[in-house]
């Protein structure tokens, strides 16, 4: 049987954070159920299509999928085991955000629903901080969360971190970062803040791009991230992310090796037999449409954007990508297709390659998106 990854979007929040772009917003109850109904039908829908698929992982994301009250999330997974065959191990991954804790009833009822990795966003252990994010906890919310999440049999936790939030010193980001590795979280996620255009950030802090000792203290925390989690025990597998041996996120995984998934809610998208559609994203659309919606984007992938994306995704992991793994998929060797980029970027100290594999060096990390662009046509 084929394999298949399922990403459920939860839009809601209890207040948008000042740096987010994400499709989210604050909904009244009867919106949020409003919303699940037509979720539940587009997931009954469209798996009809998937019956000879097997489920390897599921994401549950938003938004702020821990605002629903916790028989909705319960609810949601019988619909998702009812639809799919999903494997015995499969990765089951719920977003939290810990301002909107509902006690530790909660916690096992989403472990006894089947969800086994919770995905904690942190961002700051500093309330200054987080309050300058326009987050609504403070890291004593999240100590609880965390009590409770292990209290309840979580054995799979990630934890989101963010450097390069203006003012934030150097050793308030150390200090961050070493009281996450203290409670040995199996994964951490490690981002630069990125101050997107029509953002509240975008309007307050634009100036900051063009500071440069506030660009020297942002690499410096780059460079101290890896440091200080690899002493603590955490192995970098992508740019941003870091894990225990053997629990890299398996669910971003498929998107960083093309694998398929399905996107369900609005604004998700879905990858299969190379072709890539996501859903409308108005919510008036999309639940008037009770599961019914047509997709907003389709792009049928050419051979070439297959090539491409076979590259500047996998290049995103440490290992970066198998030649004979190539020649599988496409027929013909990556040196015939982009020899003049990897020889290229090999001189300049960005790619190494070896008899099977090709992937960045440490400089090349510092770089990637130099290094990404230049396989595009």
């Amino acid at each position: 049987m084929r394999e298949l990854s399922l990403y459920i979007h939860i839009p809601f929040c209890v207040k948008k954070c000042d740096y987010c772009d994400f499709l989210s917003a604050p909904a009244t109850v009867d919106v949020q159920e409003q919303y699940l109904h037509a979720l539940f039908n587009e997931i009954r829908k469209r798996s009809e299509t998937f019956k000879e698929y097997q489920v390897k992982s599921v994401f549950i994301g938003g938004g702020t999928p821990s605002l629903l009250a916790p028989a909705r999330i319960e609810a949601l997974m019988k619909v998702l085991k009812k639809q799919f065959h999903i494997l015995k191990n499969a990765e089951i991954s719920m977003e939290i955000n810990p301002g909107t804790v509902q006690g530790k009833e909660a916690f096992e009822i989403y472990h006894m629903a089947g969800i086994n990795r919770l995905s904690i966003g942190l961002q700051s252990a500093n309330d200054e901080e987080l309050r300058l994010l326009g987050r609504i906890h403070t890291f004593s919310d999240f100590e609880h969360t965390w009590q409770y999440a292990r209290e309840s049999g979580f054995d799979n936790l990630n934890v989101d971190l963010m450097s390069a939030l203006p003012g934030q010193s150097i050793d308030s980001y150390r200090k961050s970062l070493e009281t996450v590795c203290a409670l040995q979280p199996e994964h951490i996620s490690a981002y630069s803040l990125m101050i997107e255009e029509g953002t509240p950030f975008y309007e307050r802090y634009t100036s900051l791009a063009e500071d440069e000792e506030q660009e020297k203290r942002d690499r410096e925390m780059y460079l101290m991230t890896e440091k200080i989690l690899r002493v603590n025990g955490y192995e970098r597998y992508e740019i941003s992310n870091y894990a225990k041996p053997g629990k890299e996120c398996r669910h971003n995984m498929v998107y960083w090796t093309r694998g398929e998934y399905l996107g369900f809610g609005i604004g998700a998208a879905s990858m299969t037999n190379n072709m890539r559609y996501s859903n409308v994203g108005d919510i008036k659309k999309y639940i008037s449409a009770n599961g019914h919606c047509p997709y907003e984007e389709v792009q049928k992938l050419t051979l070439r954007e297959q090539m491409e994306e076979f590259m500047f995704l996998g290049l995103r992991l440490t290992k970066g990508i198998s030649k004979m793994e190539f020649m599988n998929c496409f027929g013909c060797t990556v040196e015939s297709v982009f020899g003049e980029v990897l020889f290229k970027n090999q001189k300049d100290g960005l790619i190494e390659m070896t008899a099977d594999r090709i992937f960045l060096t440490a400089m090349g990390f510092d770089v990637s998106n130099y290094v990404f662009a230049q396989f595009l046509e």
